[in-house]
């Protein structure tokens, strides 16, 4: 069994497999990282790995406290992939969207493949029929958004994600809903769009804490798996056995 983690910019998801199977999902906040840990390890005592992809600001040493009851591996831009990154700052690419990159490569062989992860930002990955990790676009996923509208205008309320009743927003509270999540997904397709217009023999994978929310709102049509990440860390995983 294998225990992958996904240190996110919010929070930490996680799922133990066995083989390609899910067993279980996990998500908790970064504070409470070694007890989760501890608890899913007493439930799934066959656990052989550990598996860590992480961007964000969680210490190793929280994962070496259990390293005397599993190996632990953590993901680097070392680690063999099984695409060619042709990324021109390849060492900055995250390793979120490595991850991503690796496990539309290996599910959807000989394709185009568009990722589309909408998390606390939205990340678009782009990998072609050959293999090759082109590249994307980054940019504020819905939280950041509707934080951004709060925090830099002077009377503007902050406000949670809700779908907008029209596309024109009749109160200040539906102008926002309306320009949040509508200006989303036209942003999401027109990329879609962009991609579809320059490359055949395409998918578009969607992901990401949004991504159910985001999938029935889309025009274009999309493979949407909100477990996609943790799914790809375990095939990354096992790619990196198979190739050291």
């Amino acid at each position: 069994m294998v225990l992958a983690v996904d240190v996110g910019n919010t929070r930490i998801k996680a799922a133990v497999f066995e083989g390609s199977t899910v067993l279980e999902n996990f998500v908790f906040e970064k504070n409470k990282l070694e007890k989760k840990i501890k608890i899913i390890l007493e439930k799934f005592q066959n656990c052989s790995d550990l598996v860590v992809a992480s961007v964000g600001n969680v210490e190793k040493q929280s994962f070496l406290t259990f390293e005397n009851q599993l190996k632990i591996h953590f993901l680097t831009h070392e680690d063999v992939f099984p695409f060619i990154n042709k990324y021109a700052t390849p060492k900055t690419l995250g390793i979120d969207r490595m991850v991503l990159a690796a496990g539309a490569t290996l599910q959807f062989p000989k394709q185009n493949r568009l990722v589309v992860d909408a998390g606390t930002c939205i990340t678009y990955d782009f990998i072609d029929e050959n293999d090759n990790y082109l590249g994307g676009a980054i940019s504020p996923g819905l939280r950041l958004r509707y934080e951004a509208l709060h925090n830099y205008t002077a009377k503007l309320p902050l406000l949670t994600l809700a779908a907008p009743e029209s596309y024109i927003g009749n109160s200040t509270k539906e102008a926002i809903h309306s320009g949040v999540v509508n200006g989303f997904v036209y942003e999401i397709d027109g990329f879609i769009d962009e991609y579809r217009e320059n490359f055949s023999n395409f998918i578009i994978i969607l992901t990401g804490g949004d991504a159910e929310f985001l999938a029935k709102r889309l025009k274009n049509t999309i493979f949407a798996n909100s477990n996609f990440l943790l799914e790809s860390l375990n095939q990354t995983f096992q790619y990196k056995i198979d190739n050291d």
